[in-house]
């Protein structure tokens, strides 16, 4: 006879589909009077968040790739980059305090 596993369901937040993480986010700041555009951050992101501007200096091609490794922050040998988590939920609301 065969068996059946019991499944539970936890509801999940509006606006989230079920099964699916939520992807944490992080804002990158490039202190530009500090980078000497050595091309560290460029070369060495696994997610490709950096590119090179016109001017030669990195710019953030694509902020919401960003997976908070630091590797970018930690390596700089300017310390001209820093990252910081972005808490999603308060993302676009506004205080509707009293």
């Amino acid at each position: 006879m065969p068996t059946t596993k019991k499944k539970t369901v936890k509801p999940t937040p509006a606006g989230r589909k079920p099964g699916r993480k939520r992807q944490k986010l992080f804002n990158q700041t490039i202190y530009r009077d500090w980078c000497k555009a050595c091309g560290i951050c460029i070369a060495f992101c696994p997610r490709q968040v950096f590119s090179r501007a016109e001017d030669g200096r990195p710019q953030i091609a694509a902020p919401d790739a960003c997976i908070g490794c630091r590797f970018c922050e930690q390596h700089c040998p300017d310390l001209a980059i820093s990252i910081t988590s972005r808490d999603n939920d308060n993302q676009g609301r506004k205080d509707n305090g009293p």
